[in-house]
């Protein structure tokens, strides 16, 4: 996978405090990069830490984690 580190959709869950659902929205949005093998969603790192970082400088705070 070209080096780059992908994990599962709870993991990404886990590290950024979004549902899962929502991270679902986000792949279908193309917001964050992500593929699909088999059954199972994975999510490129960099992208979500990217988005997060965006989603954080955002007035619309409804885009930040859950706390």
């Amino acid at each position: 996978m070209n080096g780059d580190e992908w994990i599962t959709t709870q993991q990404a869950a886990d590290l950024s405090g979004y549902h899962v659902n929502y991270l679902r929205k986000l792949i279908r949005a193309g917001a964050i990069k992500a593929r699909k093998v088999s059954i199972v969603w994975l999510i490129e790192r960099q992208s979500l830490l990217d988005y997060m970082a965006l989603a954080a400088k955002s007035s619309d705070k409804r885009r930040g984690p859950k706390t």
